[in-house]
C-alpha cells in the first residue's frame, strides 16, 4: 500500500512538473513575443497563463504593458492595481505612473492623484514628478483652456483606424489602415491591425471628394503613417517602418524601428524616396513636422539623450539639402514618458501630445511658444473637447482661418482611432505676460526720483523694455515671466540697482528702488540737507527735543553719515524772533546740542559732530522782532541745519 501512495505521489509530481515546464514555456513564448512589440499575441499568452493559475510580478508588468501600449487602459488599469497590490515590493515608479495615467482615462482622478503622489515619493529628479508637485491644481488649469473648440467628425473617417492628417494643397494626407483592395491583408502583431498606408483627400483635382493612396513608392506593406509637406507640395516627409530593397529590418533584439524618409512630387508621381541621414537601426526616429521657414524637421525619437520613452527633437535643414546635428528640445517639454507627434504653426507654436505632462488621461495635446528659439516657456494644456481621458494626438491647426485637425481613440468614434475636425473660437493663452511696478527713490533722503529709468534685461543681458518713471517715481512695465528677468533701475549721479525675476505664475508684483548716489559732491559750507533734498529739521516753539516727524529726516542724515565715512558735519540750529534774543540763543544751542546727541546715540562717532545755536540771528524770511506774522512762518525759522565741515 505504502509503495501504491509513493507510486501516485511521485505520477502526480511528474504532472505539475510537467505543467510547471509547459507553463514556462508559454511564459518564454510570450515574453518573446512582447520583447518584438507584439503585443497582441502576448496579451493572449499571458491571459492563457494567468487562467491556469500562474502569475508574477513580471507577468503582470508585461501584461499591463502590453495592454497600455495599446491604449486598453481599461485592462491596463486593473492589471496594474493586481501588481502594486499583490507585488508592491517588485514595483518600481515607471508602473505606479502608468496606473495613475490609467485611472484618469477612467475619469478616476482622485485615485489617480493619490497613485501620482506615490510616483513622486519614489522619484528624485523626475521631470513628471516636479510638475506634479507645482501644478497640484493641474485640472483647474485644463478647466480655464476648456470650451475654446467646436469639433465635428472627419467625414473620411472609417471603422479601422485613421489618423495623422497633415495639410496637403486644398484638402488633407493622413493615415490609415482601411482595406486596400488587396487579397492579403498585411497585420502587424503590436494591434492585430491592418498596417498603416498613406491617403489623400480633396488634394488633387483627380481625387476631389474622394480618398485615394498615395503612389505605391511611398507606401509599402508596412507601416506608413505621419507625414509633413513642403509649401510648395513637392517633397514630402512621412514615417515608415525601417524598410529596404523590399525587406524590413530588424535590430539586435528583432525589433523593426521606425524612420523618416522623404519623397520627391516629378510630374505628379512621387518618387526618389530615401531615408533621412540621422535615422538608425538601433533607435526610432518618427513624426516629421517642418518649421514655417522650412529651415527646421521637427520629430519623435528615443534616440540617445532622450529623456523618456520617445522625447521631440529638432534638426537644422541646411540650404545644400544636408541636415544639421539633431538637438533635444530640452526638460521643459520632454518628461520621462513619451512626447510625440510635434506640429508647428505659422505662429511658431508648437503642439504636441504628451503623456509625461499632466492631462486628462492617455495622451493629452499641449502647446508651448517657441519663437525666437525658445523652448523654455510654459506648456499648456489645450483642453477639452480636443482633450479626453484617452489618447489625443496628431493636432494641426491653421492659424488663419483658425481651423484644423486631430485624432483620438476616444469612444465615440467610427473606428480605433478617428480624426476630428476643429474651429477654434477663442485662442490659446500662452504667452506669461507679468506687470511689476513701483517707485524709485533716493535711498538716503527717500525722495521720489522723477525721471529714473526701470529697464527689463533678459539673462542674455539684452534690453527687453524699459519705462521712465512719472512726476511722483512710479513706474509700470511688464515682462515675459516663463523665463528669468533683471529689473534694473538707473539715474544720472546714482549708483544703479536691480533685482533677478525667475519664472513665475504671472501674478502682478510690486518692486520699489532705493537707490544710492555714487558720490556725494559738496563743499566746505555746504548744506548736506540740501544736497540730499531733505526735509527741514522743525522743532515745536519753545521746545529744543527732536520731533517724530523730524526723527526720520535726522536718520537720512546718519545713513549719509555711515556711507561716507570721512564726512563732518557741524549743526546749526536756529530759533524765529519770538522771545527774548538771550533765551533764544540759549534755546538754539539746546536744540544744536540735542541733534548732535540723537546722532552720537545711534553710532555717529562725537569727533564727526558739532554744533551751534544762531537763535534769532539768521531768520530765513521778514518775521523779525514786532512783526507780525502766522504760526506757519514762524516755524519756518525753527531749524537745524547740516553744513559740511570736512
Amino acid at each position: 500500500m505504502i509503495k501504491k501512495i509513493s507510486l501516485l505521489l511521485f505520477i502526480m509530481s511528474l504532472t505539475l512538473w510537467g505543467q510547471a515546464i509547459a507553463q514556462e514555456r508559454l511564459v518564454n513564448k510570450a515574453n518573446e513575443q512582447y520583447q518584438d512589440y507584439s503585443f497582441s499575441p502576448a496579451i493572449d499568452i499571458y491571459k492563457r497563463v494567468m487562467e491556469k493559475g500562474y502569475v508574477s510580478a513580471d507577468l503582470l508588468k508585461k501584461l499591463g504593458n502590453s495592454y497600455y501600449f495599446n491604449a486598453d487602459y481599461k485592462e491596463a488599469s486593473e492589471t496594474y492595481k493586481k501588481l502594486v497590490d499583490e507585488y508592491p515590493a517588485d514595483v518600481g515608479p515607471e508602473y505606479f505612473f502608468r496606473y495613475s495615467q490609467t485611472l484618469k482615462t477612467l475619469g478616476n482622478y482622485e485615485d489617480s492623484n493619490e497613485v501620482m503622489a506615490k510616483f513622486t515619493e519614489m522619484t528624485s529628479n523626475d521631470v513628471r514628478a516636479s510638475v506634479f508637485k507645482t501644478e497640484k491644481d493641474y485640472m483647474a488649469d485644463i478647466k480655464k483652456n476648456s470650451g475654446r473648440y467646436d469639433i465635428g467628425p472627419f467625414e473620411y473617417n472609417s471603422p479601422y483606424s485613421d489618423f495623422a492628417p497633415s495639410f496637403y494643397k486644398e484638402g488633407l494626407i493622413f493615415s490609415s489602415d482601411r482595406d486596400t483592395g488587396n487579397l492579403a491583408r498585411y497585420r502587424h502583431t503590436w494591434n492585430s491591425k491592418d498596417f498603416l498606408d498613406l491617403y489623400k483627400v480633396n488634394a488633387d483635382s483627380i481625387s476631389e471628394n474622394q480618398v485615394t493612396k498615395i503612389d505605391d513608392e511611398v507606401n509599402t506593406r508596412l507601416h506608413e503613417s505621419t507625414s509633413t509637406i513642403t509649401a510648395d507640395g513637392n517633397t514630402l516627409y512621412f514615417t515608415r517602418n525601417n524598410f529596404k530593397n523590399g525587406k524590413y529590418i530588424k535590430d539586435e533584439n528583432g525589433v523593426i524601428r521606425l524612420k523618416i524618409f522623404k519623397a520627391v512630387l516629378t510630374e505628379g508621381v512621387w518618387g526618389s524616396v530615401e531615408e533621412l541621414p540621422f535615422n538608425s537601426d538601433d533607435y526610432s526616429v518618427a513624426h516629421p513636422a517642418l518649421s514655417p521657414d522650412e529651415k527646421t524637421l521637427y520629430f519623435a525619437s528615443d534616440m540617445s539623450g532622450t529623456l523618456g520613452e520617445s522625447d521631440l527633437f529638432k534638426v537644422a535643414i541646411n540650404e545644400d539639402g544636408s541636415y544639421g546635428v539633431p538637438q533635444n528640445l530640452g526638460n521643459t517639454i520632454n518628461t520621462e514618458a513619451r512626447e510625440t507627434f510635434p506640429f508647428i504653426s505659422k505662429e511658431e507654436v508648437l503642439y504636441f501630445s504628451s503623456d509625461g505632462h499632466p492631462g486628462l488621461g492617455g495622451l493629452d495635446v499641449f502647446a508651448i511658444k517657441i519663437a525666437n528659439d525658445r523652448f523654455d516657456g510654459s506648456v499648456v494644456n489645450v483642453g477639452e473637447p480636443v482633450n479626453s481621458n484617452m489618447d489625443d494626438f496628431t493636432f494641426i491647426f491653421n492659424e488663419e482661418d483658425r481651423k484644423g485637425y486631430f485624432a483620438s481613440n476616444r469612444a465615440e468614434g467610427m473606428g480605433a482611432d478617428d480624426i476630428y475636425s476643429f474651429l477654434e473660437t477663442t485662442p490659446l493663452k500662452l504667452d506669461c505676460i507679468q506687470e511689476i511696478s513701483g517707485t524709485v527713490r533716493d535711498k538716503i533722503s527717500n525722495e521720489v526720483l522723477v525721471g529714473a529709468t526701470v529697464k527689463v534685461i533678459d539673462e542674455n543681458n539684452e534690453e527687453v523694455s524699459s519705462a521712465i518713471t512719472d512726476s511722483e517715481g512710479k513706474y509700470i512695465l511688464s515682462l515675459d515671466c516663463d523665463r528669468g528677468n533683471f529689473v534694473r533701475a538707473m539715474m544720472n549721479g546714482y549708483v544703479p540697482s536691480e533685482e533677478y525675476l525667475g519664472k513665475s505664475d504671472g501674478k502682478p508684483r510690486i518692486i520699489d528702488f532705493y537707490l544710492e548716489r555714487d558720490k556725494v559732491t559738496a563743499g566746505f559750507g555746504d548744506d548736506l540737507a540740501k544736497l540730499l533734498q531733505l526735509s527741514t529739521i522743525y522743532f515745536d516753539f519753545d521746545k529744543f527735543n527732536i520731533r517724530k516727524d523730524s526723527e526720520v529726516e535726522v536718520e537720512k542724515v546718519i545713513a549719509a553719515m555711515e556711507k561716507y565715512p570721512s564726512l563732518k558735519i557741524m549743526v546749526n540750529s536756529h530759533t524765529d524772533s519770538r522771545g527774548r534774543d538771550s533765551y533764544n540763543l540759549w534755546l538754539s544751542q539746546k536744540r544744536a546740542e540735542s541733534t548732535v546727541n540723537y546722532m552720537i546715540a545711534k553710532g555717529i562717532s562725537e569727533d564727526r559732530l558739532q554744533g551751534e545755536g544762531f537763535g534769532e540771528t539768521k531768520l530765513v524770511n521778514g518775521c523779525e522782532n514786532g512783526v507780525r506774522c502766522s504760526a506757519k512762518e514762524h516755524e519756518l525759522n525753527r531749524r537745524s541745519e547740516f553744513i559740511i565741515m570736512e
